[in-house]
């Protein structure tokens, strides 16, 4: 036959210390998260003061209106200049440039303007239609057209010659004018809205 195993004596004293350690652990993990930190009111961006990177410490702005101004001299260069030779026809060239400077909008440029946002929709207020959504592709395009005979009308002012850097610019600032208007008109219709409403 089996021999009865004894079972040794239970020491209480030992076992209440034991699971009051383990207990006190245990309110201490729970309760972590109750601890306040002291927050620094001028930081918008609480991840902002870890970013070490030369490109976290540009301004939004600053990084909006390069990354608006390069995308809209690149496409200058390659097509006004290096399709120049192949597209004669002063009519063909405009449709050209237009159809590609809204397809590299809704392409590139809007989304370079989200990757390099700190916070989401930071960027929205330097992009004529910051939704991604089908139709956007399309409106961007039509809105290339409406910018880019603004810029011709600026040339054929001044007189000078088409260039990706001066190029660049008036693109950027006849852009600009337009969505400055866009966010005005928003500013103006939800006062209106607001105002109705508390009445």
């Amino acid at each position: 036959m089996a021999k009865n195993k004894k079972i040794p004596p239970r020491n209480t004293e030992k076992d209440k210390d034991y699971y009051k350690l383990n207990t006190d652990a245990v309110d201490r993990l729970v309760n972590a998260d109750k601890k306040e930190y002291p927050k620094d009111k001028k930081l918008k961006d609480p991840a902002k003061k870890y970013r070490t990177s030369f490109l976290d410490r540009v301004p939004a702005p600053v990084k909006a209106l390069f990354i608006k101004f390069w995308f809209n001299g690149a496409v200058c260069y390659f097509i006004f200049w290096g399709l120049g030779q192949i597209i004669t026809n002063y009519l063909d060239m405009i449709f050209v440039l237009a159809v590609i400077l809204g397809m590299v909008t809704d392409i590139l440029t809007n989304n370079a303007l989200h990757f390099v946002e700190t916070l989401p929709g930071e960027n929205n207020k330097w992009i004529m239609f910051p939704q991604k959504k089908y139709w956007t592709f399309i409106a961007n395009i039509l809105y290339a057209f409406a910018v880019l005979f603004c810029v011709i009308q600026i040339y054929e002012g001044l007189r000078i010659n088409v260039e990706p850097v001066l190029f660049g610019i008036f693109y950027l600032l006849i852009d600009l004018w337009f969505i400055g208007m866009k966010n005005l008109m928003k500013i103006i219709i939800n006062d209106a809205k607001n105002k109705v409403n508390k009445k």
